[in-house]
């Protein structure tokens, strides 16, 4: 086991002039279970290339445990690598396949033995080594990847986006058997998707990062608590967090009939800016439904009501005098809220949500970043 460290790494392809990956910084634990997470193009996987020796490092260095790796040929890194694609051979067993690597390396036939039977051991797949790939369902083949890159010890797991190839149930499942898995065998992962909803439920940290720059790096609590900038913000959560831009009149971030109460310090910093305006951010569980009569209420018309049994969202525009002001102000279309499962709103009905107090999230206009109070 080993520590990984980017150091302002960053890779720039033939043919562009911007970074793919822009000078990342970033230090992963021994043990820990990373995720790199962010849309597509966003240079995770440019990223996990990086560490793997797959592509070149055009500036800063990258390091596991005391070795610098920046220039050393993939087979020298000691990391184990599970890709989207199982690549398994179809005429080898499930034995073989998950040897094959050691076999190539010479270790002897006992050695292999040994540690195929204790990665299918882990993996649920003992019953299963006589079988070919044909013969298997996509999450026993996705299982027989991992246990291939198990049974060679390395140093450092990199997974790209292994679970994409499955249907959705069988995503649930298997991210939380590879999640146990890591805690288990307390080998440093690295692992990326596009999906933050598998990133928030895997990950001890999760690094966020967008047109090849890193955003944050936290927890996933963390990230959706103080979420660090507006791509953030509106990036990690599921729903979306609602972000639209207020005017500040009189201390109070006020956009069409919404009217809510912001901190001294907010308005102090958005006026050192020279501004008159904040980006105010809320989660669907910050909106709270309260009275037509109620002041600084937003009144939304409902679209869509998703009925999830243990919860409840409505989608819906703003209503009201001032609704289209509030429309065009929204970084969405939409205001999404979550409801009361068991008295869920119908299509069409006109609801007044308030913000809950201190939920608030607030961004500068001009740079993005977050405001504390």
């Amino acid at each position: 086991m080993a520590t990984v460290t980017f150091d302002k790494a960053t890779r720039i392809y033939p043919g562009t002039d911007k970074p793919a990956v822009d000078a990342l910084d970033l230090a992963i634990e021994d043990g820990e279970f990373l995720v790199l997470v962010g849309p597509s193009g966003c240079g995770k996987s440019t990223s996990l290339r990086m560490l793997a020796g797959l592509e070149e490092v055009d500036g800063g260095a990258i390091r596991i445990g005391d070795r610098d790796v920046t220039h050393m040929p993939p087979k020298d890194r000691d990391i184990a690598m599970v890709f989207q694609n199982y690549a398994l051979y179809p005429h080898m067993s499930v034995a073989d396949n998950m040897g094959f690597a050691l076999k190539i390396a010479g270790t002897p036939k006992d050695e292999i033995r040994r540690r195929v039977a204790d990665a299918a051991k882990l993996l649920d797949l003992s019953e299963y080594l006589d079988r070919k790939p044909k013969a298997l369902s996509g999450g026993q083949r996705q299982r027989v990847a991992m246990g291939r890159a198990i049974v060679r010890e390395p140093q450092v797991f990199l997974m790209d986006e292994p679970l994409s190839n499955l249907d959705a149930k069988l995503r649930v499942s298997t991210r939380t058997q590879i999640a146990s898995l890591q805690r288990r065998l307390g080998i440093t992962t690295v692992y990326v998707t596009h999906d933050q909803v598998e990133a928030m439920t895997m990950g001890d940290r999760v690094a966020v990062l967008n047109a090849g720059l890193l955003q944050q790096v936290d927890s996933p609590l963390g990230l959706y608590d103080k979420p660090a900038n507006v791509f953030v913000a509106g990036f990690i959560g599921s729903p979306a967090m609602n972000i639209a831009t207020f005017d500040i009149k009189d201390g109070r971030a006020v956009l069409g009939d919404a009217d809510v109460a912001i901190p001294a310090s907010i308005s102090s910093k958005v006026a050192a800016e020279g501004s008159n305006t904040v980006v105010l951010g809320f989660r669907p569980e910050a909106l709270l439904p309260a009275s037509a009569e109620e002041q600084g209420g937003i009144p939304v018309l409902v679209d869509v009501v998703e009925e999830l049994g243990s919860d409840a969202y409505v989608y819906g525009r703003p209503a009201g005098p001032a609704a289209e002001e509030q429309a065009d102000r929204l970084r969405s279309d939409q205001v999404i809220a979550r409801v009361e499962p068991r008295n869920a709103p119908q299509k069409g009905d006109k609801i007044n949500f308030a913000i809950r107090p201190g939920s608030e999230h607030f961004f500068s206009v001009k740079t993005g970043e977050r405001l504390e109070p």
